[in-house]
């Protein structure tokens, strides 16, 4: 990889290792915006910055074209996730929500052998997905039976991560010739108007924290908008394979970010379960090489 594929790929593991912590913040019930309102507004802003990219790239149009497949991924990659991702973090750490969030290659392929892809029973990725699955139960289970997080809100994130690994390989079947920045625009559009209604009758009358608005401006700038930016620019120079591996990335800067800036606790749950998830998810997204 050059310079320049290190440098978006470390760049793009960080911008989207951070939302984690900047929901947490955000949604603060006292001096923060509810869940719903954190939606719209970063996909606002996210729209904002890739709907110009994509007009300038000439992409735009098919990507309106293929309405009927990007309204669907909107719901499956951001009306449905972030808001279950926003409420559940209002009850467990920033850490825990970006480790669950790790398991989307694991029901990536899945899905994948649900299309008829048979390589997912190659003993590799096959042991990858067993290994992944103890680490979610390791994480899941020691945090439920000791009441460091809760049941519910853990469930919300796992729901989170099968839709992201669904949205994305239906997008890409759909729409193989068309841009990931145009889609990703649009579908942040078609969010931010889904979740404006939501916005005017819950905007807040308490004070808003300064830190909470600067939250909602680093999710919509960094996490959204420039990151989506960034991972496509990636893809284009190393592929969609080997840029979906900034996945584990992503995941170790949530947990450190949390802890280190947030004060969140390292628990047993998931100082025993991030090793598993990352190894188990990095060997069941990984194809084995046909001779």
């Amino acid at each position: 990889m050059s310079r320049r594929g290190w440098f978006l790929f470390i760049l793009v593991g960080f911008l989207w290792g951070i939302p984690y912590l900047f929901i947490k913040v955000a949604v603060d019930p006292d001096n923060g915006f509810t869940p719903a309102i954190v939606v719209c507004l970063r996909t606002a802003i996210g729209a904002a910055i890739l709907i110009p990219i994509a007009i300038k790239q000439k992409q735009l149009m098919p990507a309106l074209r293929g309405i009927k497949y990007v309204a669907p991924y909107a719901l499956l990659e951001m009306i449905g996730p972030w808001i279950l991702i926003g409420t559940a973090e209002q009850k467990i750490s920033s850490g825990l929500a970006g480790l669950l969030i790790a398991s989307v290659p694991i029901w990536a392929t899945i899905f994948a052998s649900m299309q008829g892809d048979k390589t997912v029973w190659h003993r590799t990725r096959l042991a990858g997905l067993v290994l992944g699955f103890i680490g979610l139960v390791a994480v899941v289970g020691i945090e439920s039976i000791k009441g460091s997080a809760d049941a519910l809100s853990i469930f919300m994130v796992l729901v989170a991560a099968v839709g992201y690994s669904y949205a994305v390989m239906m997008v890409q079947r759909a729409l193989p010739g068309v841009s990931g920045i145009a889609i990703n625009g649009v579908a942040m559009a078609i969010s931010a108007l889904f979740y404006l209604p939501f916005t005017i009758v819950q905007w807040p009358t308490h004070e808003i924290s300064t830190a909470a608005i600067n939250s909602i401006i680093g999710l919509g700038v960094l996490s959204t908008g420039a990151a989506f930016a960034a991972f496509f620019t990636l893809v284009s120079i190393i592929g969609v394979a080997r840029g979906s591996l900034v996945t584990y990335l992503n995941t170790a800067f949530a947990v450190v970010l949390g802890v280190l800036i947030l004060g969140e606790p390292l628990t047993i749950g998931m100082a025993l379960g991030l090793p598993l998830v990352l190894i188990g998810s990095y060997f069941a997204s990984r194809k084995p090489v046909t001779k």
